[in-house]
């Protein structure tokens, strides 16, 4: 009698593990339905015309899937896809193996302090979907905006699209002390959101 298949458990993460990785975009893949005209409606809000050629830094970039919309929205932009997973970053890799002169991959913990130097930049957006939420302690997650802010250049944005348990003001509280000074929740049904930051143009 053949045995069943083996459940995927996706908690506790194991971001470092192959096999776990693998499990967990066979699992999230089936949320693209919902996910993928959420992470198109963040897009919208970056304020550049589709021809730009962009320096775009996809912050917790996981497999790629926010790299490809990005790409879709901006298809002359470069990309620099940021995680601190291995296996997430080599599938990212082999998911875009076709826009490959187009995109950088970058291994390191944004809450690090030396991650902003291997990342490089300056950039015009940052973009990040359903990462910070899985540092899961707010001032992790707080102590990312400034790096972030700091990555891009003058009148650069920073989107945001995420979960936010505890409530979306104390997030746009902690961009606005990172520096941040276009700060707002472009769009929210509770707990996603999505958070548009903007760095001063000077």
């Amino acid at each position: 009698m053949p045995s069943e298949p083996k459940t995927f458990n996706p908690f506790p993460h194991d971001w470092h593990s192959t096999d776990y990785v693998s499990g967990w975009i066979t699992h999230d893949v089936a949320r693209d339905p919902d996910r993928r005209p959420l992470l198109q409606k963040m897009l919208s809000f970056a304020p550049f015309p589709r021809e730009a050629k962009l320096e775009v830094l996809d912050v917790g970039a996981g497999y790629g899937v926010v790299t490809e919309e990005v790409l879709q929205a901006f298809p002359a932009a470069h990309v620099t896809l940021q995680d601190y997973s291995q296996p997430m970053l080599d599938l990212a890799r082999q998911r875009l193996a076709a826009r490959s002169k187009q995109l950088s991959f970058v291994l390191c913990d944004l809450t690090d302090s030396s991650c902003p130097q291997v990342v490089g930049g300056p950039f015009d957006l940052a973009v990040s979907a359903i990462a910070p939420h899985n540092l899961r302690d707010p001032e992790k997650i707080f102590a990312c905006y400034r790096p972030i802010q700091d990555l891009l250049k003058p009148g650069g944005f920073f989107l945001n699209c995420d979960r936010f348990v505890e409530g979306v003001e104390p997030h746009l509280t902690e961009l606005r002390e990172a520096g941040f000074d276009r700060v707002e929740c472009a769009w929210q049904q509770a707990p996603r959101a999505i958070v548009v930051a903007g760095r001063i143009d000077h």
